[in-house]
């Protein structure tokens, strides 16, 4: 399982929004200037966090894209859904009785156990934390 480009993205966005001062705004070319994200893919990355009400945009002088929330309240799994939809490890976990083999399946308990297992792990990791992670990272250069 990998991770799309996109929602990499996303996370090295707001990693960087988190890295700012508080209610800082910031245009999109500076993010992905600083983050080495082709400006258009960007783009369409910040509508979908926009969405999901991570971030604000606010348009004309003095514009730009900042935190919606504290960067403690916004964990891994809140990006990667705001990009990729429901954490789902096989399409028989979405809901009950989709699967026919499900009654007698020998890998369905083992596929919600790993899935509950890896939702907890990405809930228990926020934004404040990369951030402090990548100011150690830099400051060990």
């Amino acid at each position: 399982m990998e991770i799309t480009r996109q929602t990499d993205y996303a996370i090295r966005a707001l990693v960087h929004l988190a890295g700012l001062a508080p209610n800082t705004r910031v245009s999109t070319s500076t993010i992905s200037e600083a983050e080495k994200i082709p400006l258009p893919f960007l783009t369409k990355v910040i509508s979908h966090l926009v969405k999901a009400g991570l971030v604000v945009t606010n348009r004309g002088m003095g514009g730009g894209v900042s935190m919606a929330r504290p960067p403690d309240e916004i964990t891994l799994l809140d990006i990667i859904e705001a990009v990729e939809g429901p954490v789902l490890l096989n399409r028989c976990l979405l809901r009950e009785g989709l699967c026919e083999m499900e009654p007698e399946c020998g890998a369905h308990a083992a596929w919600e156990a790993i899935q509950n297992r890896l939702i907890a792990d990405l809930r228990s990791v926020n934004l404040s934390q990369l951030a402090d992670y990548r100011k150690v990272a830099k400051q060990a250069k």
